[in-house]
């Protein structure tokens, strides 16, 4: 199974042992490939998943390499959505799925900065679904379901906030990654979110067999 945008490989690791699969990982950030391999080796799980470092855009896998796969919270952080997603069907064998998490822009207001992904627009690339849909088709796949996962979001991210007030930050958690601005990201995501500007949107897509 193919993982873009590894990050700490956190969503690999709980995948190659609840579904026994392989997982192949790819990440732009050096420093969270190395500390993803350590936490898979104390896990004893590093026989079955690999992280690498890598671009999305040109992967180092051979062309149908893989029976499936997935993205979470990645397009945010990648301008050419086009060349992903060609990308992506190149390393997909035929029939192969691919599943999509990733924060989409439903209108042309001005987000509130910062967020988790980024601390200012130059960097930020959100699309919209419309955008994707694009992209993907043009990339030869048939998309199966698209889900705005809106009421999700805020659902979770107001347990989230409740948990805290009673137990505080878990040892590891996001705040882990965004340091000192976790608090300010997260509430300007939220803030986002409930304003009607973005919304984490959930694809499945398919390889044809043909």
């Amino acid at each position: 199974m193919l993982d873009v945008g590894c990050g700490l490989g956190g969503a690999a690791r709980f995948l190659a042992t609840a579904f026994d699969v392989q997982v192949f990982g790819i990440d732009l950030t050096q420093e969270y490939i190395d500390t993803g391999n350590v936490l898979c080796q104390w896990l004893n799980l590093d026989k079955k998943v690999q992280l690498a470092h890598g671009s999305a855009l040109s992967m180092p896998y051979d062309d149908a390499s893989f029976a499936g796969g997935y993205m979470l919270h990645v397009g945010m952080n990648i301008e050419n959505k086009q060349a992903l997603f060609h990308e992506v069907a190149r390393v997909l064998k035929p029939g192969a799925r691919f599943a999509i998490y990733d924060v989409m822009r439903f209108n042309s207001d001005r987000l509130t900065y910062p967020v988790p992904w980024t601390s200012n627009s130059y960097d930020c690339h959100l699309a919209t679904p419309a955008t994707y849909r694009d992209a993907i088709n043009n990339a030869g796949f048939i998309i199966e379901a698209e889900h705005d996962r809106r009421d999700f979001a805020i659902a979770f991210f107001k347990g989230l906030r409740e948990k805290n007030k009673l137990q505080g930050f878990p040892v590891l958690s996001l705040h882990t990654l965004m340091k000192e601005s976790a608090g300010e990201k997260l509430k300007n995501m939220v803030s986002n979110v409930m304003e009607g500007r973005i919304s984490p949107v959930e694809m499945i897509i398919k390889k044809p067999l043909q």
